[in-house]
C-alpha cells in the first residue's frame, strides 16, 4: 500500500535526491576506484583515507536503493525494466567485494578498483534508464 504524501513537493524532493544521489554514486565510486588502481602502482597513494572515500561511496549505494524504494512506495510506480535488477546488483557487489577482502588482501587495491568501475557502470547504466 503507497503511503500518502502530504504533497507532491515530498515526492519531487524524493525524486531529486533519487538523481543527485545516483550521480553522486557514480561520481565517487570512480574516483575512489581511480584511487585505488593508483594505488596498486604507487605506494604513496595508499593512505587510510582512501579505506574511508571507498566506504562513502559504495554507503551511497545503500542509501540510493533505499531512496528507490521510497519513491516506488509513495509513488505505486513499476520502475523501468532493469532498473531495480542495476540497483540491487549493487548491493549484491558491495558485499562481494568486501566478502573475498581478505582472500584478496595481495590485490585488494586492484579488488576496490574493478568493484568501484563496476559500481559505476551500474551507476550509469541505471540513470540511464530512468523515465523521463
Amino acid at each position: 500500500m503507497p503511503i500518502e504524501l502530504a504533497t507532491p513537493f515530498a515526492a519531487t524532493a524524493l525524486r531529486t535526491t533519487h538523481e543527485i544521489v545516483g550521480w553522486s554514486l557514480v561520481v565517487t565510486n570512480a574516483v575512489a576506484a581511480s584511487w585505488a588502481l593508483a594505488a596498486h602502482y604507487r605506494e604513496r597513494l595508499r593512505r587510510r583515507e582512501l579505506w574511508w572515500f571507498t566506504a562513502f561511496a559504495q554507503v551511497l549505494v545503500f542509501v540510493q536503493a533505499g531512496v528507490g524504494v521510497a519513491i516506488l512506495n509513495v509513488e505505486n510506480l513499476e520502475p523501468p525494466e532493469f532498473h531495480l535488477l542495476y540497483g540491487f546488483s549493487g548491493l549484491v557487489a558491495v558485499g562481494i567485494v568486501y566478502s573475498y577482502k581478505a582472500q584478496m588482501q595481495p590485490h585488494r587495491y586492484l579488488l576496490y578498483a574493478g568493484g568501484g568501475y563496476f559500481l559505476m557502470g551500474l551507476g550509469i547504466r541505471a540513470l540511464l534508464l530512468q523515465p523521463g
